[in-house]
């Protein structure tokens, strides 16, 4: 009963620690924020009026999807990041040029 209840606490607390600040974990948010940041570029025209800064963050973020699957947390979280800000530059710039 003691090594069941030691097992419980030992899973319990894994868990919890998984989801602390620096802890590796997937950047399912990061990811997500990514690809809807480069659906409102894409909507706003960026593949036609910004397509530099609109090819930077496609290219961004299937870099970050590739490291996702090998799992290197980090470097796609940082990745999906900077795929979101070059989307939000290439939006930006659309919009400033006229949109779709």
């Amino acid at each position: 009963m003691v090594a069941l209840a030691r097992a419980v606490l030992v899973a319990i607390l894994s868990g919890a620690l998984a989801g602390a600040p620096g802890c590796a974990s997937a950047p399912v948010q990061e990811m997500s924020d990514a690809r809807q940041m480069l659906q409102a570029a894409e909507r706003a025209g960026a593949p036609r009026h910004a397509p530099e800064p609109y090819a930077r963050a496609l290219r961004l973020l299937e870099e970050a999807e590739r490291e996702l699957e090998v799992g290197r947390y980090g470097k796609a979280r940082r990745l999906a990041r900077e795929a979101a800000a070059a989307a939000a530059e290439a939006r930006a710039r659309a919009e400033a040029r006229g949109g779709p």
